[in-house]
């Protein structure tokens, strides 16, 4: 009985490992690459290349180049949904390892609401390409 429990902790650990290192990496490769720059090995956002369209994650490389670079102002300009959000993903990821402190588990539950996540990132997605203010605010940058 005590092995699968065991499992199950090495794989969240792992999991949340995981995602620490990928966020690491992410850091310093924005530290080092400016995606504004033409040319840049960084891609632009496939959606908006094809579509002309702002997807929710439309600026979202430049937000946390900005963030890497610990400008604030640039990030909230590119992706201000991503910015408010990274706070909740830091939770969500607590969560789904299982070393969240017990007095934010009422918080993690309600951020486990996909339908609510979908809801949100389609209304962001419809408004930021919309053309008033101060709605076309919400396009990158």
């Amino acid at each position: 009985m005590l092995k699968p429990l065991q499992s199950l902790m090495q794989h969240r650990f792992a999991t949340a490992g995981a995602i620490a290192v990928a966020a690491v990496g992410a850091f310093v490769v924005l530290r080092h690459i400016d995606p504004n720059q033409p040319g840049s090995v960084l891609p632009p956002c496939p959606i908006h290349a094809f579509t002309g369209l702002f997807c929710p994650g439309c600026g979202a490389t430049r937000t946390l180049h900005a963030l890497a670079h610990f400008d604030l102002a640039t990030a909230m300009a590119m992706n201000p949904l991503l910015v408010l959000s990274l706070p909740a993903l830091a939770v969500l990821t607590a969560y789904g390892a299982g070393v969240l402190p017990a007095v934010l588990l009422p918080l993690a539950r309600q951020l486990c609401r996909p339908i609510a996540w979908g809801v949100l990132l389609a209304a962001y997605a419809v408004a930021r390409n919309l053309p008033w203010a101060p709605l076309n605010w919400l396009a990158p940058g």
